[in-house]
């Protein structure tokens, strides 16, 4: 379609832009500064996530049901709200509360982002039964977004940073604000946490509805001359499918898509069709007594969007001073004042909201979980480890961690007849103890 036209290519980490030059450059470049072809961006990733992005395209074309999202095992969650309500303060109790593995250390790569591990006691005990060298738990990357107001999708305040930094996460923890306190102010001027919702979800509407006129501008434009190709047609039959559900004020996760278009919705990376997880921060009293005026209010809206979105009551208050308290002192309040830290619930539920489990391998030099997508099959979940574990992928040796934990080790596991041999059709299931066997071998030159 491009013909005479030259291209020079940018590859990054996420995607491959071009821009023409030749017959048509300037115009392919005009096109293509003004981001009119977003919509033909091709997406790139690391050899993993191709592979795996081109194994979804595959069950597309079977009808297979395919998850909403990126393709990977590390994937992001990321701190979304108004202004003062809460974020960075949570952001950096969840940081505090990361203690790390000797071999895989905590680490704040910028100010807003920080890897946290995730508390697992399946970890504790198998590092207590192997006593390994090296321990490596499993790990959730959140980040710390900028604070959105009203109009952010036209880009008032810090909009644009806002929603930039929304794509590039993968779920969010939605923190809204239930208490009340003169000295922090409210940037509407008021404490009603229903109405930051819609807020919040209006302005991630908004700027996936742009996204998406654009694209159906764009495809209509591009071929009044050329007339339309079978995937221009149904890409423009998408996108106005998508158009029609954000119209009526409805996010993508919250309506039913074919496999594929799901798989051209992971092309667009909409903000409304990231998972979401809502996190009520609370004063200390009303999470002590499990009472705010605002929580049933909050769970209705909720449930009227969606019944399978997570809502996690939090105190950040309380929080911030059990983690100052000694080990002993936290024990001792929490069982005076029947209150319990709800920063673990919020990071493995952070975790199960992204559709990553994982799988351990353990023994006596290292014990460590290994991160999958759920839904993952045995020789995807070896490829975690190696490609050549893929590649030249035999079986997998399965224990079930509850089935480990009741009999007590590997050799009384055996015994009983409960160790499994496992072929490339295994879904790998989380908490699984596996041992891969694989071959790789150079095959000679072909004569």
């Amino acid at each position: 379609d491009f013909g005479g036209c030259m291209f020079v290519w940018r590859v990054g980490r996420q995607s491959v832009q071009w821009w023409g030059i030749g017959t048509w450059g300037r115009e392919c470049e005009k096109e293509c500064r003004s981001g009119s072809w977003a919509w033909g961006a091709r997406w790139y990733g690391s050899r993993k996530e191709r592979r795996a992005a081109k194994m979804a395209a595959k069950k597309a074309e079977k009808g297979e049901k395919i998850d909403f999202g990126r393709v990977g095992n590390t994937l992001r969650m990321g701190l979304v709200g108004l202004p003062n309500v809460g974020k960075s303060s949570t952001f950096n109790l969840l940081t505090k509360l990361s203690v790390p593995a000797e071999n895989f250390p905590f680490c704040t790569i910028e100010p807003n982002f920080a890897r946290v591990n995730v508390p697992d006691e399946r970890f504790q005990w198998l590092v207590d039964a192997y006593k390994p060298k090296n321990k490596v738990s499993a790990h959730l990357e959140v980040v710390d977004i900028a604070g959105l107001v009203r109009g952010a999708a036209q880009g008032a305040g810090l909009g644009n940073a806002f929603l930039s930094n929304i794509s590039a996460v993968d779920g969010i923890f939605h923190v809204c604000r239930a208490f009340e306190d003169a000295d922090i102010t409210h940037v509407e001027d008021r404490v009603d946490p229903v109405d930051d919702l819609d807020i919040i979800h209006s302005e991630l509407r908004a700027k996936d509805l742009d996204k998406v006129q654009r694209i159906i501008e764009d495809i209509e434009k591009n071929t009044k001359s050329r007339g339309m190709k079978k995937e221009d047609k149904d890409t423009l039959e998408w996108a106005k499918k998508i158009e029609g559900v954000l119209e009526e004020g409805k996010c993508v996760r919250h309506c039913d898509w074919s496999a594929k278009e799901v798989e051209f919705l992971n092309t667009l990376q909409l903000l409304s069709a990231k998972p979401c997880v809502y996190l009520v921060n609370l004063s200390e009293k009303d999470y002590q007594r499990k009472k705010n005026k605002w929580l049933n209010k909050i769970a209705q809206w909720v449930r009227s969007k969606s019944d399978k979105d997570p809502i996690i009551p939090y105190s950040g208050a309380f929080e911030a001073d059990y983690l100052e308290m000694p080990e002993d002192e936290q024990q001792a309040y929490c069982k005076e004042n029947a209150i319990q830290s709800s920063l673990s619930k919020i990071i493995t539920t952070g975790f199960r909201a992204i559709n990553l489990i994982y799988f351990f391998t353990a023994g006596p030099d290292e014990v460590k979980c290994w991160q999958i997508r759920k839904g993952s099959k045995a020789p995807q979940a070896a490829g975690a480890i190696h490609t050549d574990f893929e590649r030249g992928f035999i079986c997998a040796e399965v224990m079930k961690y509850a089935e480990l934990h009741e009999l007590g080790n590997e050799q009384a596991v055996k015994a009983a007849g409960k160790y499994k041999q496992e072929g490339k059709n295994y879904v790998v299931e989380d908490g699984d103890v596996i041992y891969f066997k694989f071959n790789v071998s150079n095959p000679g030159k072909k004569k």
